[in-house]
C-alpha cells in the first residue's frame, strides 16, 4: 500500500506518523513544497520576539529524522501541482531544480493548510511588508529592523507579532477593521485585551483599515481609512488566511467557499482521497478553524481510517466537529475562548443567556489573587454553548475544564458538581467555573433574571448596593445606592424610589462583580420587588462600554 501525504506539518506529519504505527510495511511518501516539513508554527512569534533564541529549535524534526525514526520517505521542496483522481496519481515538480514525475498513490491524504489572505491595499508589494506564517518569515521578521511597527490585523497571529515587536521595542500599532481587538472575543472581554495592550505601549486602531501603503526609502507610510498616517519600517500583514486549495478544485473535488469538505472520517468527494487541517471544513459543519490542535488530531483519525481499510478492521473513531478552542497571551494577560460567540448564535438563531463572573483564580486570602474573567453562553436547555475567559493567572485551566465539560455533553449546572483541585495556592474551594455553574444554575431554575451589560440603558432604574465610595466613583445616571448590608433596614426607601421613579417597569440590582447584588437582589425579590440583576456588575459594565464608559457613569455620591 502506497499512501501519498500533500503538505507536512500539523495534519500532514501526524497522519504520516501514525499509519507508520499502524502499519510498518505501507509505503509513505510525504510531500512539502517549503524546505521545512515540521516545524513549530504556534512558536514563530515568540522567536520573533526573542524569547525563543535559536531559530532551530523552531524544527521539529527533518527529512533524516523521520527517514530514521518513521521510515518515511519524505520529500521537501516538492510541489504537487495537479491531482488526477480517477488514476489515482499525482503530479509534482521539484521547485529547486524544476524536475516534474509523476506518483501514483492507493491512498491521498491532503493537508495544504492557508496563505495569509492579501487584501486590497494599494502597495501591498513594498518590501517593508511581512507574514508570519513560515519559519523564513519568522527569520526575516527576527531580522528586520527600524524603530516603527504596524501590525494589520489582530487575530490571534496579529496580537502575538505585536507582543513580540514590542517587546523588542519597537513603536507598535495595531490595525484592525473590526470594532475590536481579537473580534472572536465578545467587546466585554476584548476592551480588557485592549487595556492590556496599551498598558505595554501598543497604539490601538480599532473600526478603521489600512488603505495604502506608500513605499519610501527610509520607512513606509501607512494610511487608514480614518485619515491617520503611520511611518513604519516593518509591516506586518495578518489580516487572516485563506485556504491553499487551487489544486484540489481544479479537478473537481468538492469544496465550500474554497474549503475542502469532507465527512466525519476525513473523506473528500473523491475516492481514496483524504483532507486534513487548515483548509477543510466538515459536511456537518461549515465552521473552519485554523488551529494546530484540531488538525493534528485529524491527521491521526484519519490514518486510522486508511489503516482500518487496510487491515479489515473498523477502529477508526469520527473526526469531531471542532470547537476552536484557543488561547493567547497579552503581556501579563491571557485570553481563551471554546465553543460559539453571540455573532454565531445570533446568526444561528439560537435562544441563549449569557453570564459574567469576576472570580478570583485562587483564594483571596493567599497572596496574589487576581480575577479570572469569565463569560460563558448557556442555552435554555442548560447546554454550555460557548465560553471566555481572560485573566492574568488560572484562565487556561478555567477555559479548558469548560471545553472539556462541553466536549462530554454535561450542562452548565453539571459545573456546580466538578470536583476540582483546591489548595489556597491554587483554586477556591469553589473554583470559578463552579461558581460560574452556580450562576447558570440560577438563572435556568427561574431563581435569578439577569439583564446584560448589552441590555441596560441609560434611563433603566438601577438600585446600586455597593458602598458609598464605590458609587461615587461611578454609576449608573438613574441609579439610588443603599449598600447591601443596610438593604433589608431600609426597604422602605426602595419601595418610595420605585413609587416616585420606577413605576410598574423591573429595576436593576448591580453591584461590583455580582456577588452583593445577588444577595441585594434576593432580598428585594422576596419583599416583592419586580427586580432583575445586571450580570457581573459593573466590572462587566465598564468593559462592555469601554471608552464610553466615563462619560456614560455618573461620578459623586449623588
Amino acid at each position: 500500500m502506497r499512501v501519498v501525504v500533500v503538505g507536512g506539518v500539523a495534519g500532514g506529519m501526524s497522519a504520516a506518523a501514525r499509519l507508520r504505527r499502524r502499519d510498518e510495511g505501507a509505503e509513505i511518501i510525504v510531500l512539502e513544497r517549503s524546505k521545512y516539513v515540521s516545524f513549530a508554527n504556534c512558536g514563530l512569534p515568540y522567536y520573533v520576539g526573542g524569547e525563543i533564541e535559536d531559530p532551530a529549535k523552531l524544527l521539529l524534526h527533518t527529512p533524516h529524522t523521520l527517514k530514521a525514526a518513521l521510515n518515511l520517505d519524505v520529500r521537501i521542496n516538492s510541489e504537487v501541482i495537479a491531482i488526477d483522481p480517477a488514476a489515482h496519481s499525482v503530479q509534482v515538480t521539484d521547485t529547486e531544480t524544476g524536475e516534474a514525475y509523476t506518483l501514483t498513490y492507493d491512498h491521498l491524504i491532503l493537508s495544504p493548510g492557508a496563505l495569509a489572505s492579501r487584501p486590497p491595499i494599494d502597495g501591498l508589494d513594498s518590501p517593508r511588508v511581512h507574514t508570519l506564517r513560515t519559519v523564513d518569515d519568522a527569520l526575516a521578521l527576527r531580522e528586520a529592523s527600524g524603530a516603527r511597527a504596524v501590525v494589520l490585523g489582530a487575530g490571534f497571529i496579529g496580537i502575538e507579532a505585536t507582543e513580540a515587536l514590542a517587546h523588542r521595542g519597537f513603536e507598535t500599532h495595531l490595525v484592525e477593521f473590526a470594532e475590536h481587538v481579537l473580534p472572536p472575543l465578545e467587546v466585554e472581554m476584548a476592551t480588557l485585551v485592549t487595556q492590556e495592550l496599551r498598558a505595554l505601549g501598543v497604539h490601538v486602531h480599532a473600526g478603521v483599515a489600512a488603505q495604502s501603503i506608500t513605499h519610501g526609502d527610509d520607512h513606509d507610510s501607512v494610511t487608514l481609512s480614518d485619515g491617520t498616517v503611520l511611518a513604519a519600517d516593518i509591516i506586518v500583514l495578518s489580516t487572516g488566511v485563506r485556504p491553499d486549495t487551487a489544486f484540489a478544485e481544479a479537478v473537481g473535488i468538492e469544496t465550500s467557499r474554497g474549503y475542502i469538505l469532507v465527512d466525519e472520517h476525513g473523506r473528500t468527494s473523491a475516492d481514496d482521497v483524504y483532507a486534513v487541517g487548515d483548509g477543510t471544513v466538515g459536511r456537518d459543519h461549515d465552521r473552519p478553524v485554523a488551529l494546530a490542535g484540531p488538525a493534528n488530531r485529524g491527521g491521526r483519525l484519519v490514518a486510522d481510517v486508511i489503516a482500518d481499510a487496510q487491515h479489515g478492521e473498523a477502529t477508526a473513531r469520527p473526526i469531531p466537529s471542532p470547537q476552536g478552542t484557543a488561547i493567547v497571551r497579552i503581556g501579563g494577560l491571557t485570553a481563551a475562548m471554546t465553543g460559539a460567540n453571540r455573532a454565531t448564535l445570533d446568526a444561528a438563531g439560537t435562544e441563549y443567556f449569557t453570564v459574567h463572573t469576576h472570580a478570583n483564580q485562587h483564594a483571596g486570602y493567599f497572596p496574589g489573587a487576581k480575577p479570572v474573567h469569565i463569560l460563558m453562553h448557556v442555552g435554555t436547555d442548560g447546554a454550555i454553548l460557548g465560553a471566555q475567559a481572560v485573566g492574568v493567572d488560572g484562565v487556561d485551566r478555567r477555559i479548558d475544564v469548560i471545553a472539556t465539560a462541553m466536549r462530554a455533553g454535561l450542562s452548565a449546572m453539571d459545573l456546580i458538581d466538578l470536583d476540582l483541585a483546591y489548595a489556597p495556592p491554587y483554586g477556591q474551594a469553589k473554583d470559578p467555573v463552579n461558581q460560574t455553574g452556580m450562576v447558570a444554575h440560577n438563572v435556568l431554575t427561574g431563581e435569578l433574571v439577569l439583564t446584560g451589560p448589552d441590555a441596560l440603558t441609560e434611563d433603566m432604574p438601577v438600585l446600586d448596593v455597593r458602598t458609598v465610595g464605590e458609587y461615587a466613583a461611578g454609576h449608573m445616571p438613574n441609579s439610588l445606592n443603599i449598600p447591601h448590608t443596610q438593604l433589608r433596614d431600609r426597604l422602605d426607601e426602595v419601595r418610595a424610589w420605585v413609587e416616585t421613579n420606577v413605576g410598574d417597569q423591573p429595576f436593576v440590582v448591580m453591584c461590583a462583580a455580582g456577588v452583593r447584588s445577588w444577595i441585594g437582589y434576593r432580598i428585594v425579590r422576596h419583599a416583592g420587588f419586580n427586580v432583575t440583576m445586571l450580570s457581573g456588575g459593573i466590572q462587566t459594565l465598564r468593559a462592555w462600554l469601554g471608552e464610553k464608559a466615563e462619560a456614560v457613569l455618573v461620578k459623586g455620591e449623588g
